[in-house]
């Protein structure tokens, strides 16, 4: 007898605007079955599964749960069915403490004391460690994870979806991850789950279906194809391999001298003597766990957080004292890893967000009057050249896919011609076409004599472009060492904090 598909959805067609999200798109998964779903950015994942989780109504298409009519209208209708979704950005409050993150999560919280000991035998059945009593501000982006998911099995869900749920984990976290996910599939509840990293969907997934530009295109079975099948089965074409010429590095183009600053987040990380030099033509890549002073080092380089004089040198001169704009007059460029609200402003359209950060660098100012017409050239050049799939410039950047959006904001800096650039998680959420061709626009950079620093929780990224890496922990900068060579544990070594002396060599 066959078994009747936990979801199964029929034709499912959504369009807004200028594009069709989902053209007749139908799947089906059973109880206790890792699916995967498949697709570059702006391939109309995102709106599908916003369909199933009751945030968006389908145009046409059926679908059903347990061979019964399925039609949220809500989330809340659609948690009541048995549907949990652990979104990429996390949606909790710092101040607050794990347990009164969960309450505010749920339909009908029971007292404190009850919630917590549910969520202590949630977290010892499924290998997820978590105190109720901890404050969020505190946690690592794990632990915070950890937090989305305990509160969606409390709902005790028959599926879960889960978005890019690994881009700001360590690989052990990861590890614990799928122990937690292969426990729930042996227990009957199916998992939906959207990645890039194709060697984890390898890994993990029972079954996989491919979405591009917005309709079906395959459906394959991870553990019997390879990732650069499935990457080419994604976005139609063979994959480039970011190449590099390689060459000399030139004059140090960026100095650090015992960089030392307070975190101006109350749950940020303090930098701590932080010593480096960065020459043009040079990548210097960054690793390390989230939280232990990315953003704030991004800060004190692009010039958003200031620091004690003769800390940050550019090219000799000393421009500790000096904010975001003069730093950007001067070719001192920056990406940072939140790209909705930081890198880009939400409501704003991308011509505006192009005038934002090039207005003097693509002489978009010019004699007090901003030059709109020039700015939305520069947005269509950064459209033309990074492929970012939207409508047009006049769209806002909130329209985007956070692909699409990280692939503008990239480009909007690439294309400015920096003489230092710093990107914190370059590639963070695009999928692997657009991950190359974003670190082939780096290496190109490099090429050309930018000094670049490279911020990222994804060492085979790191590894693949950097000339020199070094390693954050607890706001320490390790002592750089040449990329290439470099072993797995060496690198566990460099972010666990073996710092002030150089690791041995294995």
């Amino acid at each position: 007898m066959t078994q009747t598909p936990l979801l199964d959805l029929s034709g499912l067609t959504k369009a807004y605007p200028g594009v069709v999200a989902n053209d007749d798109v139908s799947l089906t998964i059973a109880p206790g079955e890792v699916h995967a779903l498949l697709g570059e950015n702006g391939a109309g994942k995102s709106t599908l599964v916003k369909m199933i989780y009751g945030l968006v109504k389908p145009d046409a298409g059926h679908m059903k749960m347990f061979g019964q009519p399925f039609t949220p209208t809500e989330p809340r209708a659609a948690r009541a069915a048995g549907v949990g979704m652990v979104f990429q950005h996390f949606s909790l409050f710092d101040a607050l403490s794990v347990a009164e993150n969960i309450a505010l999560g749920m339909e009908n919280a029971p007292k404190m004391n009850a919630l917590s000991q549910q969520i202590r035998a949630v977290s010892d059945t499924y290998g997820l460690p978590l105190s109720p009593d901890r404050v969020v501000g505190d946690l690592s982006a794990g632990e915070r994870q950890r937090v989305e998911i305990i509160r969606c099995l409390l709902q005790e869900p028959k599926l879960l979806i889960m978005d890019e749920p690994t881009s700001v984990l360590t690989p052990q976290e990861v590890e614990i991850l799928f122990k937690t996910l292969r426990k729930l599939s042996a227990e009957g509840t199916a998992i939906l789950y959207i990645s890039h990293k194709l060697e984890e969907i390898r890994a993990l997934c029972d079954s996989a279906t491919i979405l591009r530009l917005g309709k079906v295109v395959g459906h394959c079975v991870p553990r019997e194809t390879s990732a650069r099948d499935m990457a080419e089965m994604m976005v139609g074409k063979l994959l480039q391999t970011p190449m590099r010429a390689g060459k000399t590095p030139g004059d140090v183009v960026l100095e650090l001298k015992n960089l030392s600053a307070r975190s101006p987040s109350a749950f940020g990380m303090p930098l701590r003597d932080i010593s480096v030099c960065v020459q043009a033509g040079e990548v210097l890549g960054i690793g390390g766990v989230a939280g232990n002073g990315q953003d704030e080092l991004l800060a004190a380089l692009s010039g958003e957080m200031l620091t004690a004089p003769g800390m940050v040198s550019f090219k000799g001169r000393d421009v500790s004292l000096l904010g975001p704009t003069p730093r950007r007059s001067m070719g001192i460029l920056s990406a940072p890893e939140e790209r909705l609200g930081h890198a880009a402003a939400p409501d704003m359209s991308l011509t505006e967000n192009a005038m934002l950060t090039a207005a003097a660098r693509e002489n978009l100012d010019r004699g007090g009057m901003l030059d709109w017409g020039a700015a939305r050239i520069f947005a269509e050049k950064i459209i033309e050249i990074f492929d970012v799939r939207t409508p047009g410039p006049g769209n806002a950047a909130r329209s985007l896919s956070g692909g699409n959006l990280q692939k503008f904001v990239i480009g909007r800096e690439v294309l400015q011609r920096p003489d230092l650039l710093v990107v914190n998680q370059p590639t963070w959420g695009v999928d692997a076409s657009a991950a190359a061709a974003i670190r082939q626009a780096l290496l190109d950079l490099a090429e050309n004599g930018t000094a670049l620093v490279v911020i990222s929780q994804d060492l085979d990224e790191l590894m693949e472009t950097s000339d020199r890496f070094a390693a954050l922990n607890e706001g320490r900068l390790s002592p750089p060492r040449p990329a290439q060579g470099l072993t797995v544990d060496e690198i566990g070594l460099m972010m666990g904090g073996a710092h002030g002396m150089e690791v041995a060599h294995v």
